[in-house]
């Protein structure tokens, strides 16, 4: 036996003494492939295989995934009967967040606490938004839920792996703390409306991130049970339902830009998160006519999202809502890449268009009030990865983000404008 094969050996003992490690591995000792919605199971199984093997890389990207779980694990958990007053309905159980551009239209007084009437002031938010209701703990929710997962799977430290789970029992099933699945009061306006069909995006943008958490918590991590994962399922199917029949839910299918983008993300994913895969199929075929075709026009721009004052953020976020729809159809045989409009219209030409400004060839030509330029980089590595070439030659050109570039270990879109305040414990 060679010095470095000794090496490997003494690792593999030290690994294998160390405690409080549980890693997901079936019983011949290779990991399991996670059943992810939106993520490569299949893809993550070969990176932790790679990373076992001491890929000097990965581990680099590894302890950037890491450096961002560790933030979690002295926060939360986030429950949503915490906020000072229920939503309107008056079930502190239900969800409750409020409008971001909207302000009041006077000052508050004694006779007129709010404010009203209420006006809209699009891309400037109203900080009030984050005091009093939901929003920013389901944030923290979902975004803890997601590191702390994939930190368990490719390390098997069980401190990320009880971490994530009592954050989810917290939020979604121990019956004192629970929201009920529905979104019936999401971006109401005070004085105005008590819940509104748009406050849909508050979980379409990343809850199928947190359907990924549990189906790598559900590759063997420790204190994440039979009744957990039972449960869990039951919220989902009960969210589902009420996403597809809910008048709400009708609204926002029928949105133009990317709020139905992100619906049909949120309800192919649920879909098969919970079986459906029928449903999750339908859903993504249906979004090469209703979405792409028409949202997204021969030249690649978006030309709902290029209207608005932030137009470089929102041209990034609808895509991140495409890409991820398209992983989904990976999974149920549809090949959301290739579809081409009659126009020529397509996800890549689409990310094509984004390509000057990410790589800083040249200025973003429409509006914006806070352009950063690495809030593209996730999408272009998506169309990378699906086979297009010019976003393959922008792949080294491209801004990392805070907290580095985690695509290879989470090869699925996030919305990295955010990402800043997600890594600054709030």
């Amino acid at each position: 036996m060679n010095t470095r094969s000794r090496l490997c050996l003494l690792l593999a003992l030290l690994a294998a003494c160390t405690t409080g490690l549980s890693a997901p591995v079936a019983a011949h000792g290779t990991p399991r492939v996670p059943h992810t919605a939106v993520l490569d199971g299949a893809r993550m199984q070969q990176t932790k295989l790679r990373l076992d093997r001491g890929d000097r890389q990965l581990r680099r990207t590894l302890l950037a995934l890491t450096a961002r779980a560790d933030r979690w694990l002295d926060q939360g958990p986030w429950t949503v009967v915490d906020k000072p007053r229920p939503a309107p309905g008056g079930d502190v159980h239900d969800y409750l967040s409020q409008a971001p551009y909207w302000w009041p239209g006077r000052t508050p007084t004694t006779d007129n606490p709010w404010g009203c009437p209420y006006v809209q002031r699009d891309g400037e938010r109203n900080p009030e938004v984050d005091t009093g209701t939901d929003r920013q703990d389901v944030e923290k929710t979902f975004d803890s839920a997601y590191d702390l997962s994939l930190a368990w799977y490719y390390t098997g430290d069980r401190r990320y792996a009880d971490k994530a789970g009592q954050v989810l029992r917290t939020w979604f099933l121990a019956p004192a703390t629970r929201m009920n699945p529905n979104l019936d009061h999401a971006q109401f306006i005070p004085c105005k409306y008590d819940g509104r069909a748009i406050g849909i995006i508050d979980f379409s943008q990343s809850y199928t991130a947190v359907l990924d958490a549990i189906a790598l918590l559900e590759t063997g991590a420790p204190g994440w049970s039979r009744a957990d994962r039972t449960a869990m399922a039951r919220w989902n199917a009960g969210f589902l339902d009420w996403l597809a029949h809910s008048d709400f839910g009708a609204q926002e299918a029928a949105a133009t830009n990317n709020h139905g983008t992100f619906y049909d993300l949120l309800l192919a994913g649920l879909a098969y998160a919970t079986g459906d895969k029928g449903l999750a199929r339908r859903t993504v075929l249906d979004a090469r006519a209703r979405r792409i075709a028409p949202q997204i026009a021969a030249d690649g721009s978006q030309p709902q999202e290029l209207a608005r004052t932030r137009s470089w953020h929102y041209s990034t976020f609808d895509l991140v809502a495409y890409t991820r729809l398209a992983d989904i159809g990976r999974h149920v045989g549809v090949d959301l890449w290739s579809y081409r409009g009659p126009d020529g219209q397509s996800l890549s030409r689409a990310v094509d268009y984004l390509l000057p400004a990410a790589t800083a060839a040249a200025p973003w030509p429409h509006p914006e009030l806070d352009f950063l330029r690495y809030a593209a980089t996730d999408v272009v590595h998506a169309a990378a990865d699906a086979g297009d070439s010019r976003a393959r030659r922008a792949v080294p050109l491209l801004e990392e983000p805070p907290g580095g570039d985690l695509w290879a270990l989470r090869p699925a879109a996030e919305q990295l404008d955010s990402i800043a305040g997600r890594l600054t414990p709030r």
